[in-house]
């Protein structure tokens, strides 16, 4: 005999392009379409969303579009669904300038939280956050999604493996050209690039690259940083030009705990000359290995080549030939429902769950501190955080 529990969830964002895109479609009504998450005792979990924003009408439309009762699953009284004992979990993808005061609300009124990150605009926010949870007993996670793509997966079996010996460097490449919105539309929205409205690179991209490089490498332990705004000048949804007062590009090294250092580029302006939008090259004394979203190619010590340099001759070597592609070695989910997955069985099972708000607040530390860094010239320590 089958148990149904039912978890009802208030997504406060979901008419944005990766709360509805990720998190909706392909994370809650995924699991849904696959007729709940069973969780091995005959039990399935069933996650009921509830749709929250300012935009009644295009929150129905979402509904309807969905199969959802718009009359159960649409509300614009963010305190009334608050405030309803029957839901359970507040989920918050909205622009960042937003996110920490409802947190908060969700809090005091006793739901468990998951959120988008950041989780707050400072750093001081983002752990009064985790503080309040702890004390409030609530159950709290951060979308970490970096860390469940199939490319990072097959890069932390070679981790596990014992594939690199002693990791020596980590080398990261983001980003593709993102049109100025003139003669071409932009694929992000303006306020990306308005530091007023809690744009910037460093504040989007340094809190996915601490929880990639803490899991998989060590805890950051300092950054410094370059900071720019390559594009001055760009047009807005409506075709009004406006003035670029966040960075869109950020030029980073970070010292890990154990003596690896990374180097990680993140750029809205830069054309792609790679195989993924991100790549990692990892480089240890045993073996290397060049991971993406999706692929993983590793070229191991015994079967690294004897390159020579002379500039006075052509190459004749094709030097990614030289390295071999990683096998799946299995089926990769999205890597947003493998994760919402995860959390609901926290919830509901009481299972471990480590990528909370104190995660997430060291999330928002690195990129608070890779901004000072950059203003100031100079290294800066990356001390580590505790509630």
């Amino acid at each position: 005999m089958t148990t149904k529990r039912t978890v009802r969830i208030a997504m406060n964002g979901v008419t944005g392009r990766m709360g509805y895109r990720q998190h909706l479609v392909r994370s809650l009504l995924a699991i849904r379409e696959e007729g709940g998450l069973d969780v091995g005792d005959g039990t399935v979990i069933w996650p009921e969303p509830v749709l929250v924003g300012r935009r009644e009408h295009a929150l129905r439309a979402l509904a309807e579009r969905h199969g959802l009762d718009p009359a159960t699953a649409v509300s614009t009284d963010l305190d009334a669904v608050l405030g309803d004992d029957a839901v359970d979990i507040y989920f918050d993808s909205q622009i960042t300038l937003a996110r920490e005061e409802a947190i908060a609300k969700a809090i005091a009124a006793g739901k468990h939280i998951y959120t988008e990150k950041p989780t707050a605009t400072g750093l001081d926010g983002a752990l009064a956050l985790a503080r309040q949870a702890a004390d409030a007993g609530v159950k709290h996670g951060v979308v970490q999604d970096k860390l469940f793509l199939p490319g990072l997966l097959k890069l932390k079996r070679l981790l596990d493996g014992g594939f690199f010996g002693r990791v020596l460097s980590v080398r990261g490449e983001f980003g593709y050209w993102v049109f100025e919105g003139d003669w071409q539309e932009a694929q992000r929205p303006s306020w990306n690039y308005r530091s007023q409205d809690g744009g910037g690179i460093v504040v989007d991209m340094f809190p996915h690259w601490e929880y990639v490089l803490h899991e998989l490498f060590g805890r950051v332990e300092s950054v410094q940083a370059l900071v720019t705004t390559h594009i001055p000048r760009r047009w807005d949804e409506s075709g009004a030009p406006y003035d670029a007062t966040a960075d869109d590009a950020a030029y980073g090294i970070f010292e890990l705990a154990g003596g690896a250092i990374a180097q990680i580029n993140s750029s809205w302006a830069v054309r792609v000359n790679r195989d993924e939008l991100v790549e990692f090259q990892v480089d240890g004394t045993e073996g290397s290995a060049v991971a993406g979203l999706r692929n993983c190619r590793a070229q191991h010590r015994s079967a690294t080549p004897k390159p020579v340099w002379n500039p006075d001759l052509p190459a004749t070597e094709v030097f990614r030939d030289q390295w071999q592609e990683v096998p799946d070695n299995g089926v990769f989910d999205n890597g947003f429902k493998a994760q919402w997955e995860l959390f609901l069985r926290h919830v509901v099972l009481d299972e471990p769950y480590t990528w909370d708000l104190l995660a997430g607040a060291r999330g928002v530390q690195l990129a608070e501190l890779g901004l000072a860094s950059s203003a100031e010239g100079r290294r800066l320590p990356v001390p580590e955080l505790t509630l």
